[in-house]
């Protein structure tokens, strides 16, 4: 990431010697704006995670100062919004003290051994200046520090970013860490560093992300960061995906037990993969980012539903699990979408809309039974939609050849997201025929064919009457084309 020429308006210190107090201090000094009203505004959400965090509730001290430091008038607006009225270019210090008490990967926590800080829940922003580029300055009681942002030659904790959008994308994590062997792929360098990651066979760790990247490049066909870095937070639950980093609730202690170890390779290429699948391959409505309010879109299923899509394909092409591993990670997926009777009230779309209000996981609103999960659903539609697309073009093409497309066109040519009737466009130019019964299972609640979708492949999908448990295998006598296809699919070609 280029450092930026702009000189900063923004020079922050975060603060966390004093973690036994379980918060962090702020400070930013600035030489002045070239305005005279000021609405110093605290993110509410996130991206990354779709749900109001009301981050500004943990300010609980904030004051503002001049050069001879005489305190200022700071007047509340909002629950977020702090208005400090002076004269054009006059310097300043704002300093105020925040509660870090959540340990989550969407929030902030300190104590006496580590620091993990989302950006968003750090540091606040003048909604006119978004653009402006961006110092950080981290104090801290220990030795390391671990964040996307860009460092400073020749300076310790010292960071910068060209914009808040970066800055927002950029955890910063504190503490004694660990960094395990990296690797290089396409010449760039990848590394793990973590927090209380535990014992486990950290070489065998890295060779298998190292082949999972490998398969998540050649599929777009384009590694677009300098470096990237894989960020344990320590023991917990989720992961929030960056533009050259990933910050994941981890511990190896159980990676030889061969579940967990799939589980954990699953979730590791999820978050990695998200760096193309929405950071850069991303719905329109996901950026420029509002971060005052919720950004609806009808297409979080393609950015999370294919992504658990792609998690699954990438480990079994790289190798890592068999062919009845990766279809019983599907088989799971049919079976909690069969049973869950939301599936006839509201459809892919819906879902990927309604989650500010019915949590990611579509379990949290009023009528949890009438709500379902885009990481459910969304994986069996893209892979009805990537089956579609394969036996329609004799294997030729498929979500991959869509995949890459939105990459290279959308991010990379346009340097936008795409609308949901331009990913649809794709898809069926790739398959060179209407999807429109497909499309179907994204906005309407029509029950899934698996018959014949999965049917192109050669595989068949049974369901036990007594658990209601589906299975996916491979049927007894396929064709040649569908052994074609399903090698093809499985990276087996």
């Amino acid at each position: 990431m280029a450092q930026s020429s702009k000189k900063a308006l923004f020079n922050y210190t975060i603060d966390f010697t004093k973690p036994q107090n379980q918060n962090f201090t702020v400070q930013l000094s600035s030489a002045g704006f070239p305005k005279d009203t000021l609405d110093f505004t605290m993110p509410q959400w996130m991206p990354g995670y779709y749900q109001i965090m009301s981050y500004a509730k943990q300010i609980n001290s904030i004051e503002a100062k001049d050069a001879k430091g005489k305190t200022l008038t700071l007047t509340k607006k909002a629950d977020n919004i702090w208005q400090l009225v002076l004269p054009k270019n006059t310097p300043f210090t704002l300093n105020y003290k925040v509660t870090a008490k959540r340990n989550f990967v969407a929030a902030a926590v300190v104590d006496t051994t580590h620091a993990y800080v989302v950006t968003t829940a750090a540091f606040l922003y003048v909604p006119e200046f978004l653009q402006s580029p961006v110092h950080v300055k981290v104090k801290t009681p220990w030795k390391d520090v671990a964040t996307g942002l860009t460092l400073v030659s020749g300076k310790k904790h010292e960071y910068t970013a060209p914009d808040f959008d970066i800055l927002y994308d950029c955890p910063i994590l504190s503490g004694s860490l660990e960094e395990l062997p990296s690797f290089v792929v396409g010449g760039k360098k990848h590394r793990f560093v973590g927090y209380k990651m535990g014992e486990f066979d950290k070489v065998r760790l890295m060779n298998q992300l190292q082949k999972i990247i490998e398969q998540a490049a050649t599929l777009i066909g384009d590694i677009p960061y300098d470096e990237y870095t894989f960020i344990g937070i320590g023991p917990g639950n989720g992961g929030i995906e960056h533009l050259n980093n990933t910050t994941v609730s981890f511990t190896g202690e159980k990676l030889s037990n061969r579940e967990v170890e799939i589980k954990i390779l699953n979730f590791l290429t999820h978050e990695y993969f998200h760096h193309y699948n929405v950071k850069r391959i991303r719905p329109f409505e996901l950026g420029p980012f509002d971060y005052s309010q919720m950004n609806h879109t009808n297409q979080l299923w393609i950015s999370e539903g294919l992504t658990v899509y792609y998690e699954y394909l990438l480990v079994k092409r790289a190798g890592l699990i068999s062919e009845k591993e990766v279809l019983n990670n599907l088989s799971n997926n049919i079976t909690n979408i069969q049973n869950n009777p939301g599936r006839l009230h509201q459809s892919l779309a819906q879902a990927s809309y309604d989650t500010w209000k019915d949590g990611p996981f579509g379990t949290s609103g009023k009528d949890a039974s009438k709500s379902i999960s885009y990481y459910e659903k969304g994986p069996l539609v893209g892979w009805i939609v990537d089956l579609a697309i394969r036996n329609a073009t004799d294997n030729q093409k498929s979500l991959d050849n869509v995949m890459s497309y939105l990459y290279h066109y959308y991010y990379k040519k346009l340097k936008r997201g795409f609308t949901d009737a331009e990913f649809r466009q794709a898809c069926e130019t790739i398959a060179g025929q209407s999807l429109s019964a497909e499309f179907d299972y994204i906005y309407s609640t029509k029950e899934l064919d698996y018959i014949t979708y999965l049917g192109y492949a050669g595989l068949e999908v049974r369901v036990d009457e007594t658990t209601h448990k589906w299975t996916v295998s491979r049927k007894a006598t396929i064709t040649p084309k569908q052994e074609a296809i399903l090698k093809s699919w499985l990276g087996e070609k």
